[in-house]
């Protein structure tokens, strides 16, 4: 077993480098292309120390007899457990108000409370539902928007179903990203953003490319997004761009899941899946190719 020399994410043309004759490679967020997986001579089984598998082409590496397997589920609470700490800081002012009293200053910050305010929540899987938990224990209501789930399975989770993401947008003060990379540019761009309800804020811990963020920083220069934080960015680490010097604005750098119980979680998952791989055995978290 070795770890890379560079800085996770890792590109392309560094897992090429590294790859070498690994049998097994396990990524976060490093770029696994086709060029990449081509690279690794003696390559079987691919694990994403996650969830989400964008970064990995899983056609190519199907292609190439290479399993790929992920960790879903795992890491559901912690992400969730973020989503709520951005929003709150975002709107109490937290990460303000702490750099005023470090600079001396004794100042007061007002934001809005969460109680009786409609989060939307885009999404509305594993960690859509915890973070569904979490905001009805703050007394907010709940909305949803999922076209792959039975309206049951709202109901079931205490939580209104909207059949469309712009009945949604319109209706809520909140608004929480849980949904895959589209593949084909932004879910919210900016006529999206700017039909949702004025003075709402949006929360983006799931995929930095779901938004437009040019049109974030437009919405927000100008007032009608009261306020963004976000855990992912369409250029990660996204240093020198526009979104950064942005009014009312919340940021962590991708670490919804890094907690010590879900890092543990998933690592073990994907070390049994791998070793499952290698000794001729069936993982338990393979990633399937939908048709």
């Amino acid at each position: 077993m070795r770890y890379p020399e560079a800085s996770s994410p890792l590109s392309s043309r560094q897992v090429r480098e590294e790859l070498g004759g690994a049998d097994a490679v396990i990524v976060a967020l490093d770029e696994l292309d086709a060029a990449a997986i081509s690279a690794g001579r003696n390559l079987k089984v691919i694990a994403k120390h996650g969830v989400g598998v964008d970064n990995i082409d899983v056609g190519r590496a199907a292609l190439g007899g290479i399993t790929v397997v992920n960790a879903p589920g795992m890491n559901s609470t912690a992400v969730a457990d973020l989503v709520m700490g951005l929003l709150l800081a975002l709107q109490r002012k937290i990460v303000d108000a702490h750099n005023s009293l470090l600079e001396g200053r004794w100042e007061r910050f007002h934001g809005p409370e969460l109680v009786d305010r409609t989060m939307a929540i885009l999404g509305f899987g594993r960690i859509g539902h915890e973070v569904a938990k979490r905001a009805h224990g703050f007394g907010m209501r709940v909305i949803a928007y999922d076209p792959f789930l039975a309206p049951a399975e709202f109901e079931r989770a205490g939580v209104e179903r909207c059949e469309e993401i712009d009945a949604a947008l319109a209706e809520a003060d909140v608004v929480t990203l849980h949904l895959p990379s589209t593949g084909t540019g932004p879910l919210l761009g900016g006529e999206a953003i700017g039909r949702m309800k004025p003075g709402a804020v949006l929360v983006n811990a799931a995929r930095g490319d779901l938004v437009d963020e040019d049109a974030v920083v437009a919405a927000l220069r100008d007032g009608a997004l009261a306020g963004y934080a976000a855990d992912a960015f369409a250029v990660e680490p996204p240093v020198g761009r526009p979104l950064l010097t942005a009014p009312n604005v919340v940021f962590t750098p991708h670490i919804g899941a890094f907690t010590d119980h879900a890092n543990e979680l998933m690592g073990m998952s994907v070390v049994e899946d791998i070793l499952a791989v290698l000794s001729g055995r069936a993982p338990r978290h393979p990633v399937i190719i939908k048709d």
